[in-house]
């Protein structure tokens, strides 16, 4: 049994400060998946940020305080990668990839087109080069694992008010469009929803309005596999009894074994 878990933690060293890695020496994690690390190496020498029994990988992004991923392994990987050859992939540190026998584990932190129409645009073009790198993974020999906030909900389930937001990124035409691409032609799969079909199950609340406490959320962390790996998805969760993010930890079970160098 492995079990992975994905988590934006909206800046690492805040995650810290609220309980993120006391809970975590508890779960029992093969891979752990973090974006939105927010920090560079040198801000990270803290032990703490190394959790004992892992092997850690930070791919920080160039702007300071910004962007940034994580993984931590059991195994050691055979190999890691953190480039995808193109920007803002690699100047934002939005990319880890880490090897082993036959399956990669990815952390992925797809950009935010919310904040104005250029970073809307950003995230189109973002969309649109990392569709051509899934495709690439599809013509690989192994499975893949993709954790990530994909930053896009894609059916009305997804979202507590999907009316409402139909004009607003994270849940526009394009975006939902850019996912059934993703599903029902290049055959990639949304594991959690083999698992639990249930509404109101969501991973991110927006800080307004008492979203957290009224429940008001969007599934925008999912972990996506490629279809061979479908039938090993055994559990599938979302962590929110304590709160180390505006984002919720989102934990897979699945039964494999995670081989490494």
């Amino acid at each position: 049994m492995a079990r992975i878990i994905t988590c934006n933690t909206n800046g690492i060293r805040s995650a810290q400060r609220k309980g993120f890695f006391d809970w975590l020496a508890h779960q029992d994690a093969d891979v752990v998946c973090i974006q939105e690390t927010k920090a560079q190496a040198h801000q990270l020498s803290d032990p703490v940020f190394t959790p004992q029994g892992y092997h850690c990988y930070y791919n920080d992004a160039e702007r300071k305080g910004y962007s940034g991923t994580a993984l931590y392994s059991r195994a050691r990987p055979n190999k890691v990668l953190t480039s995808l050859g193109w920007d803002p992939a690699d100047s934002e540190g939005r990319y880890i990839q880490a090897d082993y026998q036959g399956l990669s584990v990815i952390s992925l932190y797809m950009p935010s087109g919310s904040s104005s129409d250029e970073a809307l645009q950003k995230k189109f073009r973002f969309m649109e080069a990392f569709m051509e790198h899934l495709r690439a993974l599809r013509r690989k020999r192994r499975e893949f694992i993709i954790c990530a906030d994909w930053n896009i909900c894609h059916q009305n389930i997804d979202l507590k008010n999907w009316r409402s937001n139909q004009k607003n990124s994270g849940f526009l035409p394009e975006e939902r469009a850019w996912l059934d691409v993703l599903y029902d032609e290049v055959g990639y799969i949304d594991s959690f929803r083999l698992v639990n079909e249930e509404p109101e199950q969501y991973t991110w609340w927006s800080n307004r309005g008492q979203a957290w406490a009224k429940n008001v959320g969007w599934r925008l962390d999912y972990q996506v596999i490629t279809p061979k790996l479908a039938q090993r998805v055994v559990d599938a969760s979302i962590y929110k009894d304590e709160r180390f993010s505006d984002h919720a930890p989102q934990i897979m079970d699945y039964d494999l074994e995670i081989l490494g160098a």
